[in-house]
């Protein structure tokens, strides 16, 4: 499959960034793509004015179709460990990051929106794990986010099955939390992204690492995360500008430090 000159397109929106999967006909995540989307997210986290990100597909079909299958025969471990990378430094990145899910979202293009902290999609979106239809397995995660996501029972039916589910059943069963038009999909995107790029830097931060390393520790070791988390962001100066701001009944000014 051929490549196309940028396989994915950034776009600025304020204070966030819109990253644009565009690797036609299904944008499907080859190693090219893999690598762009690294260099546009380390870009993204370098930009200090950058507060939020939008992960979305070109088009109105695919989202992304997974793993480019025609660099699968290669089996390199190099190329699997590349797009594992993406969904690690996604969820562990300092930005919230949205997934725009504009259509089908399949294999590795499912696991790359269940790194993302928030998903919304279309009406004629649909996710699926298709992998076991091939007779292999979800291999960017897809066997440990979805089951925190959804629960073991809804999990293992589509990992199991390969079956994909409709926009309607992911809002039920907690995979997004909301559904668009797909023409006003984008917008509600971004404007999501424009209200997390104007709550405080630090506590989004702090707040992402609570949630992601807490859930896979039992509660005990989550709780005391949560407290040395919170002991470091209470210490800053955004909090002390937070809850002056408060007091003061005016608008805060986070300064990120």
């Amino acid at each position: 499959m051929a490549e196309t000159a940028n396989p994915v397109r950034v776009e600025r929106e304020g204070a966030a960034a819109l990253v644009t999967l565009a690797h036609p006909p299904v944008n499907a995540i080859s190693r090219a793509v893999a690598g762009a989307l690294l260099e546009a997210l380390t870009a993204a986290e370098a930009d200090l004015a950058c507060l939020a990100l939008v992960l979305t597909g070109d088009g109105d079909r695919y989202f992304s179709a997974g793993a480019d299958l025609t660099e699968f025969p290669r089996d390199d471990a190099d190329d699997v460990t590349a797009s594992v990378d993406v969904t690690q430094r996604l969820e562990a990145s300092r930005l919230p990051v949205v997934a725009a899910v504009n259509g089908f979202a399949l294999g590795g293009g499912c696991e790359i929106a269940l790194a993302c902290d928030l998903r919304i999609c279309s009406e004629n979106a649909r996710f699926g794990q298709p992998e076991i239809k091939l007779g292999i397995m979800p291999g960017w995660g897809g066997t440990q986010r979805l089951p925190r996501l959804v629960g073991r029972g809804r999990a293992l039916e589509m990992l199991l099955t390969g079956e994909p589910i409709d926009a309607a059943r992911a809002l039920e069963c907690g995979l997004v939390t909301r559904v668009a038009p797909l023409a006003d999909l984008r917008q509600e995107a971004l404007a999501l992204a424009g209200l997390l790029a104007r709550r405080p830097p630090l506590a989004v931060a702090a707040i992402k690492r609570a949630v992601h390393v807490g859930l896979d520790r039992p509660l005990e070791d989550g709780l005391r995360r949560e407290r040395e988390e919170f002991v470091r962001v209470l210490s800053s100066e955004d909090a002390r500008e937070g809850l002056s701001a408060f007091l003061e009944k005016r608008p805060p000014t986070w300064r990120g430090r």
